[in-house]
């Protein structure tokens, strides 16, 4: 459990330092797993290592829902506060993304040649 810990925490580490010190706009959590994903795509080694771990984490992940549940609890009166605001912005950035992601469809789709205008 140590070593595919380890191995997962390093790709994170790897991830964070890049990210940090070429002022990349992606996280560094988010490069370590593309990283992992790399490792794991090229190495049999690393899956047979990793994978117990991941299984287990996976297994047990409602979990890691449980300190956001007490947040939202801690702050209820806040929430409620804010209720209407934070509702708006949840439905226009969701509208937003979906708007965002079907343009850029569009527009990838129609360079491929994929898409007639009809």
């Amino acid at each position: 459990m140590i070593p595919a810990l380890s191995r997962i925490l390093l790709f994170q580490l790897i991830g964070e330092i890049l990210s940090r010190a070429l002022m990349l706009p992606l996280p560094g959590p988010v490069l370590g797993m593309i990283f992992l994903l790399i490792a794991l795509s090229a190495s049999t080694r690393i899956q047979q290592i990793v994978r117990p771990v991941a299984q287990f984490i996976l297994a047990h992940l409602s979990l890691l829902f449980v300190p956001a549940g007490v947040g939202i609890i801690a702050h209820l009166g806040e929430l409620q506060a804010h209720g209407f605001g934070l509702a708006l912005a949840l439905v226009v950035s969701t509208m937003a993304a979906i708007i965002a992601g079907a343009a850029a469809f569009s527009v990838v789709a129609k360079l491929i040649g994929s898409v007639s205008d009809d």
